[in-house]
């Protein structure tokens, strides 16, 4: 049996996060998050192992995640964080892929005024390096992102991307374009991926977790669809989804096991929770014996 894989969580240091999201203000995640925090819940929802994903635009926070991932067994793959326009770039993605978990990168799209930031042949030498190194590259953006980052996918096709949270669609204002038109040509590219991930902290105010999913459901059906069995991978954006009003870890999870079941058929489960995620980020065959 394929070991069950969360293909998106952050750990972090608030000291080190001053200037940076979140806010102090945001109780629920506004502190130290460590592998001992997430252990528990990798436990009960019979997770196996993580990808470890960057949430600040810096080398410290890099090396952080890097060093935390040599101590720690269940992170399987990181994905860090070089200044891709730099002059420098490709030596810097050079030194990055030489750590044996070192599977990718992400520059934080999202929070970047320049929405076409990603296409702009400036990036062509860290692309390079990265195809060389066989890396991925995560795509964090929101519907205003997805035109630029199809020409930025389209023009590298050699690098495998992947979109984190959706591409974040307006569920809480039930908003369905431009991101629905944008997605699907997207995933008209082959080497573009999916993460069903961070859903729940995009629907806003649910009083309960079936409300939550029903609110949801759209939107998961709609990527299920586009991206099919072996495109799409699940995670849990933990611990940004201890912001989500209702339900948490294992609710999420559920949740979303329902879901794939329900629009890709029983027999595509263990793929979007667990093989995917192995595959798309090299983490070696995690097959046990249950």
């Amino acid at each position: 049996m394929m070991q069950r894989i969360d293909a998106h969580q952050h750990y972090w240091q608030i000291a080190a996060r001053a200037g940076y999201w979140p806010p102090r203000e945001l109780h629920a995640i506004h502190r130290d998050f460590g592998p001992a925090d997430l252990a528990p819940e990798l436990a009960a929802a019979g997770i196996g192992g993580t990808v470890l994903v960057q949430s600040l635009p810096t080398e410290d926070d890099t090396r952080f995640l890097l060093d935390l991932a040599e101590r720690t067994a269940s992170v399987l793959a990181v994905v860090g964080w070089v200044d891709m326009k730099a002059a420098d770039a490709a030596a810097n993605v050079s030194a990055f892929a030489r750590h044996p978990k070192a599977r990718g990168l992400r520059p934080m799209l999202q929070d970047l005024p320049d929405v076409a930031w990603i296409d702009d042949p400036a990036l062509d030498s860290a692309v390079a390096a990265m195809i060389e190194h066989d890396l991925r590259f995560d795509a964090l953006v929101m519907p205003r992102h997805l035109f630029a980052l199809y020409e930025f996918a389209r023009r590298h096709p050699d690098l495998k991307i992947v979109v984190d949270h959706g591409a974040k669609p307006g569920i809480a204002t039930r908003t369905v374009e431009p991101w629905l038109s944008a997605m699907t040509k997207l995933a008209l590219l082959p080497n573009v991926h999916c993460k069903l991930s961070g859903l729940w902290t995009e629907a806003g105010d649910a009083v309960d977790v079936e409300a939550m999913s029903r609110r949801v459901r759209p939107y998961v059906r709609a990527l299920a669809e586009l991206f099919g069995p072996q495109r799409l991978m699940w995670g849990s954006d933990w611990p940004v989804l201890r912001l989500a009003c209702a339900g948490g870890y294992r609710e999420w999870v559920a949740a979303c096991e329902d879901d794939c079941a329900r629009f890709l058929g029983a027999e595509a489960v263990p793929d979007v929770f667990g093989s995917n995620a192995c595959k798309f980020y090299r983490v070696g065959d995690l097959r046990r014996h249950a």
